[in-house]
């Protein structure tokens, strides 16, 4: 790939974002019903590729409960307030109605409870006992400290995911997380992000994860870029990961990892994108945070805003347009991709001919 001269010491490469590139049509059309969305990891089938991020403003109990319903895959944060109270929704209240500079101090004060195996215990038991696949999350900096309590509690899918995650933290404070070893004792599927490059997510493959996260999530949320000025455009970055797929799949013998899209996906255009890059799947976080039976009440908030040294995240407040359901599959009463994102995804598919997800990552794309 040309790399562009930023000056005499320093080079760099183009990279493009969701919004910089376009799916092209080809010669053969489908009937959107006679398209698939099914996806499938591990042994856990789902109907449709969408994960419900592990937001406390997107996912409860009770909303992960119901994208197992839909046929997706709703992720719990075991960090969140579901785990460090009894009863978060005065909480959940409370931060919907904090306004300016205070919105992040107080929502630092609020996520300095401690977490409490025994709740993390109780909601992972809850979701079982409604027959949906149960996944919880876990940043890499407390996995090793409730593993045990989350595998315990009957997870069927475990997800560490953090701002960035590497195969080869280094670290003179503490002994870091061995992600190979973790994984290889685990009983569980595993995965792990985000990141966003083709070496990186080749470590990361390596140590065994089922699926790898791209971005850096939090998405419409965090302000990562303006804070450690770290970002990835991420259609570059996703095509980047698939082809660590590929050539870890010819380096293991067939091993094939899962490539979850993980941030910038706030329409269902990016959903198509992200999937015509390589995606197998994509996280989603902002689109279901406008969802009226959303926690958040119409807020929006990753771990990074509440961070008790650097926040580097913000509470973001979207209009509601409709339940999840609607939002997943319609009726859409709005024309900017934010209702409706499977009956967009299978049109876009029909649109270029593709019959499924994983031929879809095949489509031809412009950068625009």
């Amino acid at each position: 790939m040309t790399e562009i001269q930023i000056g005499q010491a320093k080079r760099a490469r183009r990279a493009y974002s969701f919004d910089d590139i376009a799916i092209v049509p080809s010669r053969r059309t489908r009937d959107p019903e006679e398209v698939s969305t099914h996806w499938q990891i591990d042994a856990y089938r789902f109907d449709l590729p969408v994960i419900a991020a592990p937001m406390d403003s997107v996912m409860s109990p009770t909303t992960a409960i119901a994208m197992g319903r839909f046929g997706g895959l709703g992720v719990l944060n075991l960090e969140g307030l579901w785990t460090r109270y009894e009863d978060p929704e005065p909480l959940l209240e409370e931060v919907a109605g904090l306004t300016g500079t205070e919105a992040t101090r107080r929502m630092q004060e609020i996520y300095d409870e401690s977490i409490k195996p025994d709740l993390i215990t109780e909601r992972l038991r809850e979701m079982r006992a409604a027959g949906v696949t149960v996944a919880g999350s876990l940043s890499p900096q407390r996995t090793k400290e409730f593993a045990k309590t989350v595998v315990d509690a009957g997870v069927d899918m475990f997800v560490i995911r953090g701002t960035t995650v590497s195969a080869e933290h280094v670290s003179s404070q503490a002994e870091p997380l061995n992600l190979k070893e973790f994984i290889y004792e685990l009983d569980v599927p595993v995965i792990v992000g985000g990141c966003a490059t083709h070496t990186a997510a080749l470590h990361l493959m390596r140590t065994g994860a089922a699926g790898v996260l791209v971005g850096f999530g939090g998405g419409a949320a965090h302000t990562t870029r303006t804070v450690l000025g770290v970002a990835v455009p991420m259609a570059s970055a996703v095509a980047d990961v698939a082809a660590a797929r590929r050539d870890y799949l010819d380096e293991s013998g067939g091993r094939y990892v899962h490539v979850i899209a993980d941030g910038s996906i706030g329409t269902s255009g990016d959903i198509s994108k992200a999937i015509a890059c390589g995606a197998d799947a994509v996280m989603v976080g902002s689109p279901f945070a406008r969802a009226t039976d959303a926690p958040g009440r119409g807020f929006h908030w990753g771990t990074e805003a509440h961070h008790a040294e650097l926040p580097r995240g913000q509470r973001v407040q979207f209009d509601t347009v409709g339940t999840i359901e609607e939002i997943l599959f319609g009726p859409s009463r709005v024309a900017d991709g934010t209702m409706n994102l499977i009956g967009a995804l299978k049109r876009s598919m029909a649109t270029t001919g593709y019959t499924d997800c994983k031929e879809f990552q095949r489509v031809e794309v412009v950068v625009e």
